[in-house]
This record gives C-alpha cells, sequence and structure tokens, in this order.
C-alpha cells in the first residue's frame, strides 16, 4: 500500500485516506475520492494534499488498493 508521499501516485478518481488539519493530532482518517491535487511539488514528506469529491482538504495517508469483484 502506497502512503501518498508522491504527486505522481495519485490522480483524481482514485480512492485514498487523508488527515484532516483538524486530526492532525489524532491521526484520524477520512476516506473519499481525489478530485483535485492541491500540492504542485512532486513529493511531500507528509503527503500530497488534496480535495476529495464532498470538498474536505487533507493530506494522503494511504492509497486505497483497488479490489476486484470476485464472480
Amino acid at each position: 500500500m502506497k502512503d501518498g508521499q508522491y504527486r505522481k501516485d495519485i490522480y483524481p478518481g482514485l480512492e485514498v485516506a487523508i488527515i484532516l488539519k483538524k486530526d492532525q493530532r489524532s491521526g484520524r482518517k477520512t476516506y473519499g475520492v481525489v478530485k483535485d491535487l492541491l500540492t504542485s511539488a512532486a513529493y511531500h514528506t507528509r503527503g500530497i494534499k488534496v480535495r476529495l469529491e464532498d470538498g474536505q482538504i487533507g493530506r494522503v495517508v494511504e492509497i486505497e488498493p483497488i479490489m476486484d469483484e470476485e464472480y
């Protein structure tokens, strides 16, 4: 599982876990789908900042693996 520090790994439509500014101390994760990338740098030690489709902004801490449906 990738940790979201590299911009090249993140793109709109990707499911991720972020940490909101208010949750930095607790480490509580918020899950959603990336709408926009807000960090222009190729790498950020605390994670690339993104806006989710629901409007929440935070730094990516996990990139959710895509799970194939079982038939």
